[in-house]
């Protein structure tokens, strides 16, 4: 299932595309293909895998594609770790002070995700050779432009302003003369669009092979990129939204509509996304996913190395936990409810939940977060509590732990893996689920002024977590550790507003620690508001995020790196807010 992740045979290609000497033009070495032997549909995959290994081979625990290390910017979570100095320009961030054009972080991301982007250019020249009029050669030349438009997706929400590699047979001259100033905010999301709308109109609906994007992959990829292309922010001097686009509110409408999603649907416990075994894997409501694999003949496998930073220390169990990515309060209190069992959209927890205590919760809190008095991961073994067991830093970042990224030590050499004194998992990680689809559509709508069918959606997502408090992971919560569940639906009607603030809230419980919290903020134009009032309610108890400042116009995206400015023969332009 996951074997075009696998990296085998590509780097012989490379060779035997270059012209290097008589003597090894001569030679035709075994197991290897000729120039035009690799144009041929047959043989295709053999450059294809490359890219797709790309996804795997070019991130690492510091610089995840998941993007996990970056969302630490938000009210979702901390960096944590053993101390500020421990990935202290990523503690910076977080601040929001002191941040620095050379920090390393910035220059890590940028490079590994153009490596994988050259990977996927490289492929795609391959393709743009070969017979256009073949099936396999027009369906993986859709594949590609769907991975073209991953790297540059990233890219563009950590870094705004970006050189896109979006052209057939670059030459080294062409690399030398790109400009992130080529294309304007808004056109920049337009080259975005036309790779995976060209990609969108010939993907077939199912694929052989999971990892392979399919028709409604991209759908919801093209949803996902017109809703950050609809707040427009193209003032050069600004990060602000300056105004929200109708029309590509229409186009997210037009491309999250049910019948794209045949097959697909919410799982009845939203623990079943984040589960590692086989059953669970590429279920109904995973419609893209990053495929790990495991003993596929590798030195550990292809394993998920991008979240291994993740994992809490356990005694005996996971020593070697680095703790970081740790859920914050705030978040733990935006899952306390009302009478009705709705979220407290106003209100401000005068003091936090506890396990325990007379406040009802929304199960889906127990999914997103390890909270003192409950087991982690589910394992009645693993009682979490608040001491240094279950904090790396002496409790300075807090007792909680992410769930989300982390497999259950009963699975360890299983699923779970200890290599080079780190852990890892086989665990895919999902890009696309069905219940982003549903959200995505509930926001555009909302934006449009339907707010009953925008109310409709975002009862959907509310059932399954109702559904949760009678058949999840943590149904029987209530009886064991004293917590108390109430999810209710929204009645009657709301104004636009209102119903956006609803929106909003239910994207941060659905997609809590799974890194869209601060871009979500970023798009809305509500990073400078929520993220200061979190650093002045916050750092009263969390002590360390004291003298944290965000700064509108300049903290909503990552500096230009300050190497790749050094080295952009002055093509490149810093981003605004005087870095």
């Amino acid at each position: 299932m996951k074997t075009i992740y696998r990296f085998f045979g590509a780097i012989c290609m490379s060779c035997s595309m270059m012209s290097c000497s008589h003597f090894l033009d001569e030679q035709v070495p075994q197991a290897t293909l000729t120039q035009d032997e690799v144009k041929q549909p047959e043989y295709i995959d053999n450059v294809l895998i490359s890219a797709y290994a790309g996804l795997l081979s070019f991130e690492d625990m510091n610089a995840s594609f998941s993007l996990w290390n970056y969302d630490t910017r938000s009210d979702d979570a901390y960096v944590g770790g053993s101390s500020f100095s421990d990935g202290e320009p990523f503690h910076r961030l977080e601040k929001g002070v002191g941040v620095a054009t050379d920090d390393w972080p910035f220059n890590s991301i940028w490079e590994k995700l153009y490596k994988y982007l050259s990977r996927v250019s490289l492929s795609l020249d391959v393709l743009a050779s070969s017979d256009q009029e073949n099936a396999t050669i027009q369906q993986r030349t859709a594949e590609m432009k769907f991975l073209r438009a991953y790297g540059h997706f990233q890219l563009k929400r950590l870094f705004k302003k970006i050189p896109f590699v979006n052209k057939l047979n670059m030459t080294e001259e062409d690399y030398m003369n790109l400009s992130n100033t080529e294309y304007t905010n808004d056109e920049g999301w337009q080259q975005i669009i036309n790779d995976l709308e060209d990609a969108y109109n010939v993907l077939p609906v199912t694929q052989a092979e999971k990892g392979r994007p399919t028709k409604a992959a991209c759908a919801a990829f093209l949803a996902k990129v017109y809703l950050y292309k609809a707040y427009h922010q193209d003032d050069a001097n600004s990060n602000q939204v300056t105004s929200v686009n109708t029309e590509e509110l229409s186009k997210v409408v037009e491309y999250t509509n049910a019948s794209i999603y045949n097959g697909y649907g919410l799982e009845p416990d939203l623990h079943s996304n984040f589960r590692p075994e086989e059953q669970y894997e590429n279920g109904r409501e995973s419609i893209w996913a990053i495929q790990y694999s495991k003993n596929d003949g590798t030195v550990y496998g292809n394993l998920n190395f991008s979240n291994r930073l993740i994992v809490p220390c356990i005694p005996k169990v996971h020593d070697s936990g680095c703790d970081f990515y740790k859920p914050s309060h705030n978040l733990v209190n935006a899952y306390r409810t009302n009478s009705d069992g709705l979220p407290m959209l106003e209100t401000t927890a005068e003091k936090d939940y506890t396990v325990g205590s007379g406040e009802t919760v929304d199960p889906r809190l127990f999914i997103a977060v390890g909270v003192p008095g409950t087991p982690y991961m589910f394992n009645t073994s693993f009682m979490i509590n608040e001491t240094n067991a279950w904090s790396r830093s002496g409790g300075l970042y807090g007792y909680y732990v992410s769930l989300k990224q982390n497999v259950d030590p009963a699975l360890t050499d299983i699923y779970l893996f200890l290599c080079d004194s780190q852990w890892a998992s086989s665990m895919n990680r999902i890009v696309l689920r069905y219940a982003d689809v549903l959200l995505m559509r509930a926001e555009a709508l909302a934006q449009l002024g339907q707010t009953t069918e925008a109310i409709a959606l975002v009862n959907q997502v509310r059932d399954r977590a109702a559904g949760m408090m009678i058949n999840s992971m943590v149904a029987n919560y209530p009886n064991k550790y004293g917590v108390h569940f109430a999810v209710g639906k929204y009645n009657g009607s709301y104004s636009k507003d209102e119903t956006m603030k609803i929106v909003k809230m239910e994207r941060r419980l659905e997609l809590a620690m799974e890194s869209e919290r601060f871009f979500d903020l970023v798009r809305w134009g509500d990073a400078a508001n929520v993220i200061n009032k979190f650093y002045s309610t916050e750092s009263e108890k969390m002590n360390f995020l004291a003298g944290s400042q965000f700064t509108a116009n300049k903290n909503e995206y990552l500096p230009i790196p300050k190497e790749q400015i050094a080295a952009s023969n002055g093509h490149y332009s810093q981003n605004c807010g005087q870095w």
